[in-house]
């Protein structure tokens, strides 16, 4: 399936009767399930296993191409639950292949192993900060609902716990209890997912290190590089690779 969507689409939360390897060729995709949401960059895709409802939001203009793989397809390590795939050369290239087969599938040789080369080639990605986890905790979300609308806001827990009614203590404790990180590594997760939209759209690192609270254009690189592998810089220049 190939679909292009317009910056700020959002699409009702569904599921499929098939697995579903969603990759944007272009733009940054933000998928939300109930558990958490990915920000999805063009050289990652997602794996989303058949009905597990979702839904997509598009960061810019985001050029969708996605797979579908019926059960029998899908082979036995795969996760149950979404995960972030890496996009190879390689896999790019079979998925833009797969694509021009007809609507009833593959229809010769060459277009069966094709699509069976696909699941072979998905290579899980280690990239933690492509998923941001979601609280069932109604004091945390009120906390991760306001800070997904301000990512830039440095409130401290003992802060946030004078407006939600815990103490810090028991904020902190909720973190790592719902979510297994705390509450530092949320906001920084967080905080490099708020910035790949921007830099995919071609802003100044510095601008966007300053929205997000950060005092130092160095301490923000540090930070992304250790959660992406890469600096915000190279980041952005990967996304003008064909």
């Amino acid at each position: 399936m190939a679909k292009t969507f317009a910056d700020g689409y959002r699409q009702a939360m569904h599921q499929h009767r098939r697995g579903q390897l969603i990759y944007a060729c272009r733009g940054v995709m933000e998928i939300i399930t109930a558990q958490g949401r990915w920000r999805v960059p063009p050289q990652r895709a997602i794996w989303m296993p058949a009905g597990v409802e979702h839904q997509l939001l598009a960061h810019g203009e985001v050029e969708l191409r996605s797979l579908y793989l019926a059960a029998d397809a899908v082979p036995a390590h795969f996760p149950s639950q979404p995960r972030a795939v890496t996009v190879t050369p390689l896999l790019r290239e079979l998925i833009l292949q797969a694509l021009a087969f007809t609507a009833d599938g593959p229809q010769d040789r060459r277009q069966h192993l094709l699509l069976a080369l696909i699941p072979e080639e998905v290579q899980w990605s280690a990239e933690q900060a492509l998923y941001l986890p979601q609280p069932e905790d109604a004091r945390l979300q009120r906390i991760c609902s306001a800070l997904l609308l301000h990512p830039g806001d440095a409130r401290s827990l003992t802060r946030w716990g004078a407006q939600v009614g815990a103490s810090s203590r028991t904020l902190a404790r909720l973190f790592q209890q719902e979510l297994g990180m705390s509450y530092r590594l949320w906001r920084q997760q967080l905080t490099v997912q708020a910035a790949l939209p921007r830099l995919a759209q071609g802003e100044q690192v510095s601008r966007i290190a300053s929205d997000l609270g950060y005092d130092t254009l160095g301490a923000f690189g540090a930070l992304f590089r250790r959660l992406m592998g890469v600096s915000p810089s190279e980041y952005a220049q990967s996304l003008q690779q064909p």
